[in-house]
């Protein structure tokens, strides 16, 4: 069983002027131990050596991808997985996109890992055609969309959680003609075909379960929403065995984001 796991660690792990989280980080990643794990916000791990000092400590092999604008990304492989290409998705994100090839005995597996603009709307339902554009170039049968994508669920009526937040906030979520609520990102990603596998594999639970934002350390920007993802081509999605939102514990502290896991048989 392979485990995949997507999180935004909020600005690399350490706060200015506040505590270091590391540690904390590296403790959630331990105890999930995924074997291809997707990371944003990682402010400054492509200085320094930071990035190969914190896989080194989660014994995984990095593939990064840095930002012009924002923060990097990256996406780590546990061996004894092989990765047989990676790269970097080569369009202006603001933040950035990492692509990672697997090979699995089911066949290749690709990651695009990447995390959406935050402020508009219409900028991320761009970046999402980049992410299926990308998608198409080099996808297989086994192709994986994670990261957070900053965007709303198109199939959940958000109108009465945005009414209670502040004004600066809730406008990201909203469309700047008309006001309606924002959800054309995610809703491109489900047209093209990909599976988002949270509600696929809880439909028994309620919407709010799959909440990850906020935590216990906060995010006056959230008011309890899904915003990190896990899309799956159709072939894969068929092979997936549970996805869950990793609370409790250390991740309730580590970042403003809760971890999102989900295994899938690939033997």
């Amino acid at each position: 069983m392979l485990r995949v796991m997507t999180w935004n660690i909020r600005t690399g792990g350490r706060d200015r002027g506040g505590p270091d989280r590391l540690d904390q980080v590296v403790q959630v990643v331990d105890e999930q131990a995924p074997d291809v794990l997707a990371l944003q916000e990682l402010r400054g791990f492509d200085r320094d050596g930071l990035m190969a000092t914190v896989a080194g400590r989660l014994g995984m092999t990095p593939h990064l991808a840095r930002s012009c604008f924002g923060q990097p990304v990256a996406v780590l492989v546990r061996p004894p997985y092989r990765v047989v290409d990676a790269g970097a998705v080569r369009r202006p994100f603001h933040h950035a996109a990492a692509r990672v090839v697997v090979a699995t005995s089911a066949g290749p597996f690709t990651v695009l890992g990447t995390h959406l603009y935050p402020y508009s709307g219409g900028r991320r339902r761009m970046e999402a055609d980049w992410l299926v554009a990308a998608a198409r170039r080099h996808q297989g049968p086994l192709t994986l969309i994670t990261g957070d994508l900053n965007s709303l669920d198109p199939t959940v009526d958000h109108t009465a959680r945005l009414a209670g937040m502040p004004a600066l906030y809730r406008r990201r979520h909203l469309r700047r003609s008309g006001g309606d609520v924002d959800t054309r990102a995610i809703a491109r990603l489900l047209a093209a075909g990909f599976v988002d596998l949270w509600p696929a594999g809880n439909v028994d639970l309620p919407e709010a379960a799959g909440h990850t934002v906020p935590t216990r350390l906060g995010g006056a920007e959230f008011a309890g929403m899904r915003l990190d993802y896990l899309l799956a081509t159709s072939a894969l999605a068929e092979r997936v065995r549970n996805c869950r939102v990793i609370r409790g514990g250390t991740a309730d502290t580590a970042s403003d984001h809760y971890p999102l896991l989900t295994e899938l048989d690939l033997s």
